[in-house]
């Protein structure tokens, strides 16, 4: 059974750093699609982040350009989202979500697996 685990939330000031760590069970990452989403109270889901499968770039959205960097450890199945000079509005709910043989897209309803979030709180 797939299924995707986030850990690595957490409470941070203003400016500080944060890793989120998504591991994915019985997944190959190679063949896989990684998005970062987030979810703030009150607001709908926003993409953060997307791996490609085809050359294994990201691409990134919004204010996170510049902050956020994804990593991967194909063999331990194993996808990160590191997080600089956090702010609080990057305050949300943080989900990977993945597409098997799938392409990056900004909508969630294209992904079919989602992990259970995982809150990251900034604030002084």
């Amino acid at each position: 059974q797939l299924r995707l685990v986030e850990s690595g939330g957490g409470l941070v000031q203003p400016g500080g750093s944060l890793v989120l760590s998504c591991s994915a069970s019985n997944l190959r990452l190679q063949d896989t699609i990684i998005s970062w989403f987030r979810q703030a109270p009150g607001k709908g889901r926003e993409v953060v982040a997307c791996t490609r499968i085809t050359d294994g770039r990201t691409d990134y959205y919004g204010s996170v350009k510049g902050r956020f960097a994804t990593s991967r450890d194909n063999a331990q199945s194993m996808a990160y989202l590191h997080m600089n000079n956090l702010k609080p509005e990057d305050t949300a709910v943080y989900y990977c979500a993945a597409e098997v043989y799938g392409s990056c897209s900004e909508s969630s309803e294209e992904y079919e697996f989602w992990g259970q979030g995982t809150q990251v709180t900034v604030s002084s």
